[in-house]
């Protein structure tokens, strides 16, 4: 039971029985009043051992909730430092990839500022017309010396009618050397992209043609000569952008361009005609060289034959060799058996001779110790 309600029980116990000694002195006076003592001596004495027994019992109690509230402040303390130490640890790591993120931060943002200076060199590169045409040639520069052999192209190549090639493929006949030669339509180009209406965009499609088309006459004017260079050139747009615009919106100028015998290319189709190029160049050098390839077969073929027949005579001399040793096989042979039987006269003893001289005389045949071969 609840120390508690232990407790109540007993106090209320109490009250009543004074409120019932107190109505009993009322209604019989003086009558019974040492019964009466007696009974609230008694009540005071239980009243004093339940106490006593309450008391005992709050004090385990006591200790029994300090102990339990104990080993829950541990458990809770030592819960709390787990989290803590969980917490101190998560974020730690969180710190530490914060930190690691902020080091990217700003390794990106120094990128973008160096990215951002290198965009507005590039946007006053192109913003100059002599600029703009260097940064074309570099870009052919580059393409054509790192797919072509470098015997097979020059740069800044004067023709005859003293007009110079940003670059000048050193191909035989047919084709002939064909000229590279790069232009940048930039401002009508932007033009075209910045218009807002279809009046100003109609505009800058007419500036975007005629610059076109003046780039493709001119390059057709300058860098297609009769019997020195091919009957056609190559325009170089070093913008895809652009190149896609013309080929996507001007299929006419393209064309036009195609009867002038002025091929337009981007940095993508001029690796692959370059390509291309190198191909042919290849297929030209092994036939300049198939005349040279075919007299050193020819003297090849000569000095296998004299290989073949001094081989011939080395079998000769190997065959007499080995004939000559049959032969002298066959000396030794002879040798070996005219020794034996010499060997044979000499081991037999006296009595082999008394039975010889005792025998008739015949006539034997004697060896023919010279004939030895």
């Amino acid at each position: 039971m609840d120390p508690l309600l232990l407790a109540v029980i007993v106090v209320a116990g109490a009250v009543i029985v004074a409120i019932a000694a107190m109505v009993l002195l009322r209604r019989n006076g003086n009558v019974g009043v040492a019964a009466l003592t007696e009974r609230l001596t008694q009540l005071t004495e239980i009243h004093a051992t339940s106490q006593a027994q309450l008391t005992q019992q709050l004090q385990v109690q006591e200790r029994a909730l300090a102990k339990s509230l104990d080993e829950r402040l541990a458990q809770t303390t030592s819960r709390v430092n787990e989290t803590l130490e969980k917490n101190s640890h998560t974020q730690k790591s969180s710190l530490d990839d914060l930190k690691e993120r902020l080091v990217r931060i700003d390794a990106a943002q120094k990128n973008i500022t160096e990215l951002s200076s290198q965009m507005v060199g590039l946007q006053d590169i192109l913003s100059n017309k002599q600029a703009r045409g260097a940064f074309g040639e570099v870009q052919l520069h580059d393409l054509v010396s790192k797919v072509l052999p470098p015997g097979g192209y020059k740069f800044q190549a004067t023709l005859s009618n003293g007009r110079r090639a940003d670059c000048l493929l050193d191909l035989p006949l047919p084709p002939g050397p064909i000229v590279i030669d790069a232009k940048f339509p930039l401002e009508s180009y932007r033009a075209l992209l910045d218009a807002k209406s279809d009046d100003t965009r109609k505009v800058a499609a007419r500036a975007f043609t005629h610059d076109v088309m003046k780039h493709v006459a001119d390059i057709a004017e300058r860098y297609i000569l009769p019997g020195e260079t091919a009957d056609a050139a190559l325009m170089f747009l070093p913008s895809e952008a652009v190149f896609a615009e013309l080929h996507a919106n001007f299929a006419g100028v393209v064309d036009n361009s195609y009867r002038a015998k002025v091929f337009i290319v981007s940095p993508t189709t001029l690796w692959a005609t370059l390509n291309t190029v190198r191909a042919v160049l290849k297929d030209v050098h092994m036939k300049e060289a198939a005349g040279v390839i075919q007299r050193e077969v020819m003297t090849l073929m000569t000095d296998v034959q004299r290989l073949d027949k001094r081989v011939g005579n080395l079998q000769r001399h190997f065959d007499q060799a080995g004939e000559d040793m049959r032969e002298v096989r066959i000396s030794t042979e002879k040798i070996t058996k005219r020794g034996e039987r010499i060997q044979d006269l000499e081991i037999e003893g006296p009595d082999a001779e008394e039975e010889t001289l005792s025998r008739p005389a015949a006539a034997p045949t004697p060896p023919k110790l010279q004939e030895i071969g």
